[in-house]
């Protein structure tokens, strides 16, 4: 995340959450931002598999017919 712009944000919080991690010296705003990049990238990849589904199934349809391409000079 490095030294990128920064912007403000109002956010309600669970205050139990918010007691917790102050309590434990948790930057409450580093880890909201952790927790929505990591929000971001589960969607993103779930996104990828819906867009990419057609063709995943393809080429697993072709492995479970024909297997691995060059599987006979695999040596694992």
């Amino acid at each position: 995340m490095g030294h990128q712009a920064r912007k403000a944000a109002n956010l309600s919080l669970d205050e139990s959450l918010v007691f917790q991690a102050r309590e434990l010296k948790i930057n409450i705003s580093r880890a909201a931002e952790e927790g929505i990049a990591k929000a971001i990238k589960a969607e993103r990849e779930r996104l990828w598999r819906i867009e990419n589904a057609e063709a995943i199934a393809a080429s697993n349809a072709y492995v479970e017919k024909h297997g691995l391409p060059f599987q006979k000079y695999r040596q694992f």
